[in-house]
Parts: structure tokens; C-alpha cells; sequence
């Protein structure tokens, strides 16, 4: 005679597809941790993130001037003074090219103000599963030098 695994079945309050909806949110709402990236310039840190502007909702993108699309992303920046403790970015001066197979140019970046703190945004169509490359130069506001920043993305079509 042959074994047979044995199987214990319980009734589960919620079905696969729940657990399916509840795990995408949570993974959802880990990605801007994921994204989100610094690098240590002396006593500076300068955040970096790509987000797909699907995410953003319409207002958002309207109140800030971003168009919306499957193909259009930001990259976001910002700049603080790690070794003061401080949170909120500071002002700096920016500016660089980005490029991809086909299309480049300068980085239109825009300066947002929110209270104390200070970020910008960079717009940008990218092709589908094809490399973004940005190298800029960045000077903090109180920093002696400039600093400059190279980095390279890969983004997918969203929709």
C-alpha cells in the first residue's frame, strides 16, 4: 500500500483573491521606499527617486504642471544637510542632460517650495524598456563646490 500525504483543509475567511488584492497593496505602498534612493555628497545627501506619473492623480499632476501617461515619468530630487540633522530640502542649483536611444537634451527641471522644504522635479517620456540616462551637476544652497550626479534607469511602459 502506498502513503498518501495527508491534507488538512480549513476554512479561510477570505479568499485568494483578497489575500491576491491585499498583497499587491502592501507591495504597492513599499515602493517608494524601494525607489527612493540617496547619495552622500560631504556633508550633503541628495534623494533621488523615479515615479511613473500613472501614480500621480489627476489634480496632483494639474496643480504641478506634469502631463499624465503610460510613457512619462519624474525624477524627483532633493538635497539636505545630513550632518545638521536637517530635514526638510534645501534650495540648490541644478542643471544637466538627460537621454535614451533616440531622444536627449537638458533637464527641464522645476523648483517646488512647500513650507520650509524645497524639491524638484524633473519630466521626462522614456522609451519602453529601454535605458534613461541622467548626469547633472548640483550645488547646494551654503555648499563650497558643485557636485555631480550621474545615474541610469530602466522604466516599463505603464497600462
Amino acid at each position: 500500500m502506498v502513503s498518501q500525504p495527508v491534507r488538512h483543509q480549513r476554512y479561510l475567511p477570505y479568499s485568494p483573491r483578497w489575500r491576491l488584492i491585499v498583497a499587491l497593496l502592501i507591495g504597492c505602498l513599499a515602493l517608494p521606499v524601494i525607489a527612493q534612493q540617496s547619495t552622500r555628497y560631504d556633508q550633503f545627501e541628495l534623494h533621488h527617486s523615479i515615479v511613473y506619473t500613472t501614480f500621480l492623480s489627476p489634480e496632483v499632476a494639474a496643480e504641478y504642471g506634469i502631463a499624465r501617461g503610460a510613457d512619462k515619468a519624474i525624477l524627483t530630487l532633493s538635497v539636505r544637510d545630513a550632518d545638521s540633522g536637517e530635514i526638510a530640502g534645501r534650495p540648490m542649483s541644478i542643471e544637466g542632460q538627460t537621454w535614451d536611444l533616440i531622444t536627449g537634451g537638458a533637464m527641464r527641471v522645476k523648483e517646488i517650495r512647500e513650507g520650509r522644504a524645497t524639491y524638484y522635479i524633473v519630466p521626462f517620456e522614456f522609451l519602453d524598456r529601454e535605458y534613461r540616462f541622467f548626469e547633472f551637476t548640483f550645488q547646494p544652497e551654503g555648499a563650497e563646490k558643485p557636485f555631480e550626479h550621474k545615474m541610469k534607469v530602466q522604466l516599463w511602459r505603464q497600462g
